[in-house]
This record gives C-alpha cells, sequence and structure tokens, in this order.
C-alpha cells in the first residue's frame, strides 16, 4: 500500500529541475551553446584564425621536439591531416559518382563555384582540434611507444607522394582546381551585363 507513493515520490525527484542530472544537463548544454557561439563569431576571420592554428602547431612540435618522444601521436596526426587536405581539395560530388556536368570545364560553361568535400572552416577547426588532443596526449607517458622515428617519416612522405598524385590526376582528368582566384570579379561583371540586359525598354 506505501509503495506506490514512495516510487512516485522518487520518480518525481529524478525530473525535478533541481536534480543533479538536470544541472549538469544544463550546465553542459549552457556550455555548449556559448562555445559555438565563440566559433561562430571567428567564421569571417579566416587569417587570424589560421595565426591561430599556427600558434597551436607551434606549440605542439616545441613540445615534442624537448619531450624527443611520442612521435607515433605525430605520425597519426599526419595521417589524419592528409586524410583532412584531401577532404579540403575534392568536390563535394565526386565527377566520377555523378552523372552530367558538375564542374565547368570550358570558359563558356555556366558558372558553377568550387564546392568542397570539406570547407575551410571545418579543415581549420578539424586542424586545430587534432593538434590540442595529441598536445594533450603528450603528457601520458602510456602512448610514448619506442619507435623509428625516420621509418615514419619515409612512410608518411610516400603515402604523401602518392596521394597527391591520385589527386591532382583526378584534378587534371576533370579539368578542375580547388580554389576560385579571380571568380569574384568575372561574378560582378556578368551579374551587371545581366541585368542591364533584362532592364525593360521604354
Amino acid at each position: 500500500m506505501e509503495t506506490g507513493p514512495t516510487g512516485g515520490a522518487l520518480g518525481g525527484d529524478e525530473l525535478s529541475p533541481s536534480s543533479p542530472a538536470t544541472v549538469i544537463s544544463r550546465w553542459t548544454f549552457e556550455v555548449s551553446r556559448r562555445y559555438q557561439h565563440v566559433l561562430d563569431k571567428t567564421v569571417p576571420h579566416i587569417l587570424y584564425r589560421w595565426i591561430g592554428c599556427l600558434a597551436v602547431v607551434l606549440i605542439y612540435a616545441v613540445r615534442v621536439y624537448f619531450v624527443q618522444g611520442f612521435y607515433i601521436i605525430t605520425y597519426g596526426l599526419g595521417i589524419y591531416l592528409l586524410n583532412l587536405l584531401m577532404g579540403f581539395l575534392s568536390p563535394q560530388v565526386d565527377p566520377e559518382m555523378q552523372e552530367g556536368p558538375t564542374l565547368p570545364t570550358r570558359g563558356s560553361d555556366e558558372f558553377r563555384p568550387f564546392v568542397r568535400r570539406l570547407p575551410e572552416f571545418k579543415f581549420w577547426y578539424s586542424i586545430t582540434k587534432a593538434f590540442c588532443i595529441a598536445f594533450v596526449m603528450t603528457f601520458f607517458s602510456v602512448f610514448d611507444v619506442p619507435v623509428f622515428w625516420p621509418i615514419l617519416i619515409f612512410y608518411w612522405l610516400m603515402l604523401f607522394i602518392l596521394t597527391m598524385k591520385k589527386q591532382i590526376l583526378h584534378m587534371i582528368k576533370h579539368k578542375y582546381v580547388p580554389f576560385s582566384f579571380g571568380k569574384q570579379r568575372y561574378d560582378g561583371k556578368k551579374v551587371s551585363s545581366t541585368e542591364n540586359m533584362n532592364l525593360p525598354v521604354g
């Protein structure tokens, strides 16, 4: 007879706004929201973002140099960065998987901007976060696996050369460049001339 009310009271405590689970959930949500707000404010500041990223890379490099270890972490970090680079240089839709034209191949083709598989902001954010995580890992000796580091450099260079060769051949085959130099000026002229042609006469 008394079990029912007791169970109901417990259930109410678990769902009350002052319960520890609710407080922690609200706190994590608020921190996540503010963190995302800060990230959103950094989007237009491309130069400052990459300067900060280079500072993080330099701090990690100095840390590894003075510790003289954690080469396996650096090797894994290099593989991850190479994978990010391929996503940054690749189109969002692979022309080999898409039927019909997806990228302009001639000057007379309709202008279609190059859309990356990995946008610049996510590219920067992933690199910065990866170096921060790797920096923290250098404080744990369990990740300091003994290895002959020149072999790792040789493996990474070979992988980099082969991967970049494949990417360059892909770019040559489908005739695209993963950059947009001069397209803003071309768009402005093109839009203005189009608007002049569409103006009503009389």
